[in-house]
């Protein structure tokens, strides 16, 4: 399940990641996924909100819709790790990276990835069927 999850994210290019600042839900445009030893893994930049967000509350939604109308809701717990191979392979995947960070040893570029995680499979075509739920 975990490499269909991947598929569905990497596909869609743009999936959206949700936080909270308080009581208020922040939801942002995130790109970056990657998959390393069993885990999926993102990127962002220690200076941004989403950051001090994710440290103040770790648990995080990401939802996606391909253009077939079928969407995912991936949650879980982000847990910060200073993980060289994930960042390097994070700028293989993404050069573009390279316009926002010096590289992968930039201070600023923290990756995280997620425990406790669970995907919710739909296409907006089938509701009143049992969604897809998976722990991954």
């Amino acid at each position: 399940m975990l490499q269909k999850t991947l598929k569905f994210l990497q596909d869609t290019k743009t999936f959206y990641l949700a936080t909270t600042e308080g009581d208020q839900p922040r939801v942002r445009p995130f790109g970056l996924v990657i998959e390393y030893e069993g885990k999926l893994w993102f990127g962002t930049a220690n200076t941004k909100a989403v950051y001090r967000q994710l440290q103040a509350n770790p648990f995080v939604e990401v939802s996606a819709t391909s253009p077939q109308m079928e969407w995912i809701r991936l949650s879980g717990k982000a847990v910060f790790e200073n993980n060289a191979e994930v960042k390097r392979r994070a700028f293989e995947q993404l050069p573009a990276l390279s316009n926002i960070y010096k590289g992968p040893d930039d201070p600023a570029f923290v990756v995280f990835y997620l425990t406790e995680a669970e995907v919710v499979f739909r296409n907006m075509g089938s509701y009143g069927q049992k969604p897809e739920i998976h722990r991954l």
